[in-house]
């Protein structure tokens, strides 16, 4: 006989939106405060998905916005996303069929079902594989109701209407078991269960007793009628329920075993060339590309290696693969020779093939092989690289993060005087003479030397970003400060630099920016250096007090 578990996550949404802001090192969501998805729906804003604390509440799902905030004026709310909701969910059938059962699929969009016949007694029975499908979801930060029934149906049933949130039915008590369940649990259409309690059906045990033709002259519609009586026999066990199981995900593995082992490194390259073309050649046909990928080395002795590498973009170009295990494979220890050779791809992506030029396409996302070379040899803590921010202020238009931390994409700006290759993470104080109050250098003093500006272009104004300003006080004294106004590299106003003042601190510190403009001006010395100086506050300003000026970067 089959045995199905049907699993019900009553909260997945909500869960997944916590996970995914506990990966993003986002603030955590509180459980005690009611939060809630908001989806579109054809009369307006409803609620999609709520929390536990919003049960409390009197807040449902499919509740209008507007008369969830006049009962719960604090309400916290998040736009709903499906997709990823979706996605979250084939992502746990996956990973369900990989220790559970080979038959299985997503039940709705809040479930799944499994096929486990044959498979408790690897578990130690039933009831041990729920509770470690149970202890599982639960480390992962999900709740999860579960049935377990000789019925798809009747698992259904019980996952979301039982008291108990684990329910085992032995074989030939599913009626039983279904006879208190709620009429809803048959998975009817609302409008039917609407008519069925009209007529004081309310349990599924009360449908027992019924006589079939007594029960369909009931409905005006045949349709209606055959319908209960569908749904009932299909959780009674009487009528089998079509199961379409979840195709396994593809097997992104490339073997090669060897009739006689291999003593050399040559022949462990030759074959890892072979096999980097087999996998690609199956990413390939997935329109898939490699993140991380996997070598396992096995010797004739029965010991054996894992050699592991990660990219920073999804690639499937075989000679990329090689040229990244190649300088590991120099230290490996052959043993007394290899015996069999497999490279599996451990995290894929989406990777659809691209026309690169008249004659030929590339299905590369983006050109990262000495990217990935640096990581796998210096570590990926040791690599960084450059991420656009939304802000003109040039200290602060990009950001430092991980190589791995995916493809960065830098949208197309629009046309702005040349920037300096080289930008102070700090900009550096200047003693300036210029021939009149709002004009540009004519000779600056910077790190005790001074210099006599030949050329000069600009100015360019950099307004400040008033929006910042709101969300940040002004520095005062008892804020870690003397009271003193903040320069744009975050420390105080140093007004000029003499012989015996210090060289300015150049680490990076990104501090609270000026809520001046800047005029930027690029400026060549008689020694033909070129600099980018800029002065902050306008001399006409009533308050701010004297403009000071700044070097930011050099042009070489």
């Amino acid at each position: 006989m089959s045995r199905f578990v049907s699993v019900f996550l009553p909260h997945l949404a909500i869960e997944r939106l916590k996970r995914e802001r506990a990966a993003s090192c986002a603030a955590p969501l509180a459980d005690d405060r009611p939060l809630a998805l908001i989806g579109h729906a054809e009369r307006g804003l409803t609620l999609s998905a709520v929390n536990a604390a919003c049960l409390r509440q009197g807040l449902f799902p499919g509740l209008g916005l507007a008369d969830a905030r006049a009962i719960c004026p604090h309400l916290l709310t998040f736009p709903a996303a499906p997709r990823k909701d979706a996605e979250a969910l084939l992502d746990l059938a996956r990973w369900a069929s990989c220790r559970y059962s080979p038959n299985l699929n997503a039940d709705g969009d809040d479930g799944l079902w499994l096929e486990i016949t044959g498979v408790p007694h690897l578990f130690g029975g039933e009831k041990a594989l729920l509770a470690d499908m149970a202890a599982r979801l639960t480390r992962a930060g999900l709740t999860a109701r579960f049935a377990l029934a000789g019925t798809l149906g009747g698992a259904h049933a019980l996952a979301r209407h039982a008291r108990n949130s684990l329910s085992i039915v032995p074989e030939g008590e599913i009626g039983t078991a279904l006879a208190a369940l709620p009429i809803e649990a048959l998975r009817l259409e609302p409008e039917i269960v609407v008519l069925l309690k009209r007529l004081g059906l309310k349990r599924i045990g009360q449908l027992y007793d019924l006589p079939r033709a007594s029960l369909e002259r009931r409905f005006h519609a045949k349709d209606t009628a055959e319908a209960v009586l569908y749904r009932l026999d299909q959780a009674l066990g009487r009528s089998q329920e079509p199961r379409v199981p979840l195709l396994p995900s593809p097997d992104f593995v490339a073997r090669l075993p060897f009739p006689e082992p291999l003593i050399t490194h040559d022949g462990v390259l030759s074959a890892l060339d072979h096999l980097a073309s087999a996998l690609c050649a199956k990413l390939a046909r997935a329109e898939r590309g490699c993140r991380r990928f996997a070598l396992w080395i096995a010797r004739a002795d029965g010991s054996s290696t894992v050699i592991e590498a990660g990219l920073s973009a999804p690639s499937r170009e075989p000679k990329h693969l090689l040229r990244l295990l190649q300088d590991k494979l120099e230290e490996l220890d052959m043993g007394f020779g290899v015996d069999l050779m497999s490279l599996a791809a451990l995290v894929t992506e989406t990777l659809p093939f691209a026309q690169t030029t008249l004659t030929q396409g590339n299905g590369k996302a983006a050109a990262e092989p000495l990217i990935d070379h640096l990581v796998n040899r210096l570590g990926a803590r040791a690599v960084r690289r450059l991420f656009p921010r939304a802000s003109h202020i040039p200290e602060l238009a990009q950001s430092l993060k991980s190589a791995f931390a995916g493809p960065s994409f830098w949208l197309e700006q629009p046309e702005k005087p040349p920037r300096p290759p080289l930008l102070f993470a700090r900009p550096e104080p200047l003693t300036v003479l210029a021939e009149i109050p709002e004009g540009p250098p004519a000779r600056f003093t910077w790190r005790h030397v001074t210099r006599r500006v030949v050329k000069v272009e600009g100015p360019e104004r950099i307004a400040p970003e008033w929006w910042r300003a709101l969300r940040t006080p002004s520095p005062s004294k008892g804020e870690g400060g003397d009271g003193q106004r903040l320069s744009p590299g975050g420390g105080p106003v140093a007004r000029s630099v003499t012989q015996s003042d210090p060289l300015p601190n150049p680490s990076p510190c990104w501090g609270r920016e000026s809520s001046r403009p800047r005029d930027y001006y690029r400026v060549e010395d008689e020694d033909g250096h070129r600099y980018w100086v800029f002065r902050e506050g306008l001399y006409q300003e009533a308050a701010g007090g004297t403009p000071i000026w700044y070097l930011h970067g050099v042009f070489g």
